[in-house]
């Protein structure tokens, strides 16, 4: 697919960005802080204008920024909102982000939106579906977009092949890229007993355009092993082994560090982006 202008002269670095949240803005439009890139949720522009507007304008004049959907609901059997997917359209048009994203997901049906990324099963039709919207983004957007992998707290039993398979296959067949979320194959790893370094294994570095990274809770109450993607705690030790071995694989990765609930202040999402650098260069020193 083709790219936008601005894609071509402000493209995002194969370094550590932060996702930008409200409370943030004011404190990083005041100290224009050194990050690589930030990240905005792309629903937050769905308005014609106002604040968040005003703000974006400034933060976009400085820095490379990407937009990240949570809500087209793209594995729905109902089909894509159309009027979602227009004002998508309209934004990105409007906003020449370097990336735009969404996820591996449904989340309505039947005219019903949950509040939540519901992860989808593992089989040749609904493998097909995702192609089918996935293409309709793209030939609405006029430009490539990046898929994310989800967390997920239940799994089909009729799924026919494992997510990783599903994913290839997606980018392969539809001509997206992956966003590979480490966090949540960490995150599946524990709560469905998958093999995390198989996963990351399993998908080809050509396919992969971008890494998050983000905190999830523990539950101690569940009857079992329970991670939640939660988004607001650091980063856990765990993932950033498997993070290192992701960069090792992958090569150097544009990486993004997610906090989205109970926010710090900004300096602790900085420190997380600090030690995701550090990783991400020791590891990527490897591959040469």
């Amino acid at each position: 697919m083709p790219s936008s202008r601005s894609h071509r002269a402000n493209p995002i670095p194969a370094e550590v960005g932060i996702g930008l949240r409200a409370p943030h803005i004011a404190d990083v439009l005041q100290r224009r802080p050194a990050v690589p890139f930030f990240e905005l949720h792309s629903e937050n522009l769905f308005s014609a204008g106002g604040p968040m507007w005003d703000a974006f304008t400034q933060i976009r004049s400085d820095y490379p920024v990407s937009l990240h959907g949570v809500g087209l609901s793209l594995g729905s059997a109902d089909g894509i909102d159309a009027i979602h997917l227009r004002r998508l359209r309209e934004v990105v048009d409007r906003a020449e982000p370097a990336l735009v994203s969404e996820h591996i997901s449904w989340g309505a049906i039947g005219g019903r939106h949950f509040n939540d990324l519901l992860p989808l099963p593992y089989t040749e039709e609904a493998l097909a579906v995702m192609v089918a919207h996935v293409a309709q983004m793209q030939e609405a957007l006029n430009r490539q977009v990046l898929l994310e992998n989800v967390s997920s707290y239940i799994h089909y039993t009729h799924s026919t092949m494992p997510e990783w398979e599903f994913l290839t296959a997606l980018a392969q067949r539809s001509g997206c890229m992956l966003l590979v979320d480490v966090n949540n194959i960490y995150v599946n790893s524990i709560n469905h007993g998958i093999d995390a370094q198989r996963y990351l294994a399993s998908i080809p570095p050509e396919l992969v355009g971008e890494i998050h990274l983000a905190g999830f809770t523990r539950k101690e109450d569940a009857g079992g092993p329970l991670l939640i993607d939660t988004h607001d705690h650091r980063v856990a030790a765990e993932v950033w082994q498997l993070y290192g071995e992701a960069i090792e694989h992958f090569g150097a990765t544009p990486t993004l560090i997610e906090w989205d609930h109970d926010l710090p202040a900004f300096d602790v999402l900085q420190d997380e982006a600090r030690i995701a650098t550090e990783h991400l260069h020791a590891h990527a020193v490897q591959l040469v």
